[in-house]
């Protein structure tokens, strides 16, 4: 069932006409149901939502989405994310300043809301950006940034004050994945000087913001952003490989709810080294998957070699 804080998200929601955050937290809702098995409920909330949309004169009438934008609803919480100590300290920082934004402002203090993230793909960036969202009951924004960026002089710095815009009337997360796309090095450019203007832009609008939204960047490659950004950055936050305690916490989380008696060896953990999280949950995904449809118990022999299937991946890549 819905919790308190749900409930009083509506009511302010139906308060103050926001109709996206209405939706959200009636799908945030949906979501929860879903994952606990009541299929038919969070149908039904969905129908429903569904009706409202296309209902005119509603109470909540849903207003048309930012093209450039890409909401969702996510349904996570801290212990799906399996990091370092360090980045989970600093999550945990980050959730609980905006908790307590109220008392901060009150000795003129802000809370962290923009957040940079860069790492190796499937190491969990926007994952996090999920949970936070998720901890938070905000609505997860991703820009799409085949969207976002044009060709046209001018055009994509207009959009970005569009999203800055957003960010101020609906409060969220909002995610710019694939950040290096608009903060790569203005060294770097050979755009006649319109990505630089991009970046200039993007650097001026997240000066300026004052919204309670949530901004996060994320990246795959650090090195190519520019160096102007990391000081308009309340945190940074550095995604790695999964060490050999990460991925026993990985198989630990994806294998043991099946099967509680699989025994992880040092030998299988060694087999992992080099994937990412999401590589390592996709591998015991495929494991589980095999063993339910051949009817056989899981073994550490068969997720060594899927592993390793993996990794092959690669090998063929670099040939």
């Amino acid at each position: 069932m819905a919790t308190g804080d749900q409930i009083k998200s509506l009511v302010k929601a139906y308060v103050d006409h926001n109709d996206d955050k209405f939706k959200t937290v009636v799908l945030q809702i949906a979501a929860h149901e879903a994952k606990i098995g009541h299929d038919n409920l969070a149908r039904e909330l969905k129908t429903q939502m569904d009706k409202l949309g296309s209902k005119r004169g509603s109470i909540v009438q849903l207003t048309p989405q930012n093209p450039m934008l890409l909401l969702s609803a996510p349904d996570y919480d801290m212990s799906e994310l399996i990091v370092s100590e360090e980045i989970s300290e600093k999550i945990h920082r980050i959730l609980n300043e905006y908790r307590n934004r109220n008392k901060l402002y009150k000795y003129g203090l802000t809370n962290r809301r923009k957040v940079l993230i860069e790492g190796d793909p499937g190491t969990g960036k926007t994952l996090t950006a999920s949970i936070i969202a998720s901890e938070l009951s905000l609505p997860l924004y991703t820009v799409q940034m085949d969207k976002l960026v044009t060709k046209f002089m001018g055009e994509t710095s207009a959009k970005l004050r569009q999203i800055f815009d957003s960010m101020q009337s609906m409060t969220g997360v909002y995610l710019f994945d694939e950040f290096d796309a608009i903060g790569a090095d203005r060294s770097l450019d050979n755009e006649v000087g319109e990505m630089r203007r991009i970046l200039n832009s993007f650097l001026q609008f997240i000066e300026q913001d004052s919204s309670e939204s949530i901004i996060i960047a994320a990246t795959n490659n650090q090195k190519l952003l520019d160096q102007a950004l990391f000081r308009r950055f309340d945190d940074v936050l550095h995604y790695a490989l999964p060490t050999d305690r990460e991925i026993r916490r990985l198989f630990e989380y994806k294998l043991m709810n099946y099967d509680e008696h699989f025994y992880i060896t040092k030998e299988l953990i060694k087999s992992a080294e080099g994937l990412s999280h999401a590589e390592i949950v996709k591998v015991c995904d495929d494991a589980i998957k095999l063993s339910i449809l051949d009817m056989q118990p899981m073994t550490s022999e068969k997720l060594s070699t899927l592993l390793q299937e993996r990794k092959d991946i690669y090998t063929y890549k670099e040939a």
